[in-house]
């Protein structure tokens, strides 16, 4: 916001021009320093959409910078069309042993507006010069560059921010300061350029002059925030591959698909063998492509819930180039239950294997095996660790019940039910597999304690079957508690003792023992007594490291604000908000449904 011109137009002041030409202080300049290696780091330019792309050309090119035509910033920095020709020329000529890659506009591209070379090249040009007309980011082509050519492109300023000697034809507001080497006279205003550094540049362009607001928040904000919000997009959605083929997703899935695979193009097919050989598919949890057998070779005993375990009809191409991407809830999920279609605040997405299939490593077990858990990640793990804690957050965070711990009792184990379905125990827990059973070992091993039993949530709601004789629970327990929140008794309790279910990992969080019938993600660190011991996982890890692994490292977040990928800090701030709304009003048509899924269980 400009009050005495505006940044492109060299013919008259701006307030940035200005800013530019007032000394600043040596705080400032450190700060600059910081921000332009964030900004190198980070790989940020003015557009952020595009994928990284290898240049067309190995080995020092000189990059030549094409704009849109009739753009305003030509006009008003003293330049015409003739500018970017004698600009390229200037580029062959001052650098006849290098190629020259002429970059051209994103709009161009887009074919919004046309740019300067719509005529074509020379017969001379086009034997050294290597046109990029695709959409790929700045940073790709300016960092190997060995010098950037522009009339007043930002992409000038951009090579500045990573070092490289820019020439300039026309008048943009980072040149005539003595920090190009420029076409065209300075105005006399801007003759200033033995006391301007490019520090002082930088400061006044990217922290001064203007105005940022953070995505999240809508407040206003500083750079570096904005900044680290962009890289963090860049950085997820340049994991997969451009385009990804997802097998076998329901339709109300199919949007969730598409905004956690944001920066590839996901193709929906109903079959596997409709997935093209050698590329990246993606499905849902242990769901098999074409075959329900294990890593082992021996199918499990039951298969998971919503179809998680079954067999896909058809096949993969059987090809060592294709890639499986398994999708599965996270761990901070929603408020509301997946089974009433409540949209996630968290995925996973493994490469590997999936979390809770303990026959074979996944990404989560091979991070928590290898990855260094600096002393910053720690302490982020910690405060995230606490602030959950204190928030009374779970995966689902549903239940109005209170409950109080009967008086005069010394020991009370919790044993929290699953659905026997789920494919976490068809491929989680080799031995005990029933929620009774479970309920047997937990009093057997604990013979004097209050025992207390949780059925699912799906369960209670008759989204999901009960399990094998789960009827006569009441037998094998001191009380039954159905519609209390899972943090309320994870709280008042000494010790839980499970299968596979994830409130095991939620009461270690808290600090309570846990008891191991199966073999969950969290188990075989050395933080939980285990019953069916895992001899792969063999690295002790403190509580903090594996909630870094766990919430932090593995899952990826979107904000139900913006749609776009957050941190998890963010999204507990989000679920902390959607708790204190109360439990959402299901639509009629998600009533319905449920009363449908009822009826098929019953």
């Amino acid at each position: 916001m400009d009050d005495l011109g505006i940044y492109y137009d060299a013919t008259q002041p701006s307030r940035l021009e200005t800013l530019i030409g007032t000394p600043h202080l040596p705080h400032e300049l450190e700060r600059v320093v910081a921000l332009t290696a964030a900004w190198r780091d980070l790989r940020l330019s003015k557009y952020n959409h595009a994928r990284e792309a290898l240049p067309p050309v190995q080995g020092p090119y000189i990059l030549a910078v094409d704009q849109t035509y009739g753009d305003a910033s030509i006009r008003y920095g003293l330049a015409d069309t003739r500018s970017f020709h004698r600009m390229l020329e200037a580029a062959l000529d001052e650098h006849p042993r290098l190629p020259v890659i002429l970059k051209v506009h994103p709009d161009v591209i887009a074919g919004r507006k046309r740019g300067h070379f719509n005529g074509g090249l020379t017969r001379g040009q086009a034997s050294r010069v290597a046109l990029v007309a695709a959409n790929v980011h700045p940073p790709s082509l300016i960092e190997p560059a060995h010098a950037i050519y522009t009339v007043t492109s930002q992409m000038g300023f951009e090579g500045l921010l990573w070092g490289k000697p820019v020439r300039t034809f026309g008048m943009p507001f980072y040149a005539g300061w003595g920090l190009t080497q420029d076409e065209l006279p300075p105005p006399e205003r801007r003759r200033v350029a033995d006391r301007v550094t490019l520090e002082d540049l930088v400061h006044a362009a990217l922290v001064e002059y203007p105005r940022y607001v953070d995505p999240e928040t809508r407040q206003r904000c500083e750079p570096e925030r904005l900044m680290q919000w962009m890289g963090l997009q860049r950085r997820l959605r340049e994991r997969f591959a451009p385009h990804v083929h997802a097998v076998g997703f329901s339709r109300w899935k199919m949007p969730i698909v598409q905004s956690f695979f944001a920066g590839s193009e996901v193709q929906f097919v109903r079959r596997p063998d409709q997935v093209p050989d050698g590329a990246t598919v993606a499905v849902w949890g242990r769901r098999a492509l074409g075959t329900s057998t294990g890593s082992d070779g021996t199918a499990p005993a039951q298969t998971g819930t919503g179809a998680v375990g079954s067999s896909l009809a058809g096949t993969i191409p059987n090809s060592p180039s294709t890639a499986v991407v398994r999708l599965e809830d996270g761990f901070l999920r929603s408020v509301g239950l997946g089974a009433d279609l409540i949209r996630p605040l968290s995925w996973v997405m493994d490469r590997t294997g999936v979390y809770y299939d303990a026959t074979r490593p996944s990404d989560l077990e091979t991070l928590l095996q290898t990855a260094v858990f600096d002393v910053s990640l720690v302490q982020r793990a910690q405060a995230l660790r606490q602030r959950i804690v204190a928030g009374g957050l779970t995966k689902y965070n549903v239940g109005t019940g209170g409950w109080s711990r009967p008086v005069g009792t010394q020991r009370v184990v919790l044993v929290p039910g699953q659905v026997e379905t789920d494919a976490s125990i068809a491929w989680g827990a080799p031995g005990i597999r029933t929620n009774v059973d479970l309920l047997q070992a937990a009093r057997q091993a604990a013979p004097d304690a209050y025992l207390v039993y949780k059925p699912h949530p799906d369960v209670v709601a008759k989204l999901r079957r009960r399990g094998r004789g789960e009827s006569l629970a009441r037998r094998y327990c001191d009380e039954l508690v159905v519609d209390t929140p899972m943090h309320t008794l994870l709280h008042a309790v000494d010790e839980l003792h499970v299968l596979t279910s994830l409130a095991g990992f939620e009461a270690l969080m808290r600090g309570k023992t846990v008891t191991c019938h199966g073999r969950p993600f969290y188990a075989g660190w050395g933080l939980t007594n285990d019953r069916q011991p895992l001899p792969r996982r063999t690295r002790p890890l403190s509580l903090d490291e594996l909630v870094a692994g766990v919430l932090i490292l593995y899952p990826t977040y979107v904000s139900r604000t913006t749609g776009a990928f957050t941190t998890p800090e963010r999204a507990l701030d989000e679920l902390l908000a959607w708790k204190a709304q109360g439990p959402p009003d299901l639509p009629m048509w998600r009533q319905l449904l449920r009363w449908v899924l009822s009826w098929r269980q019953r």
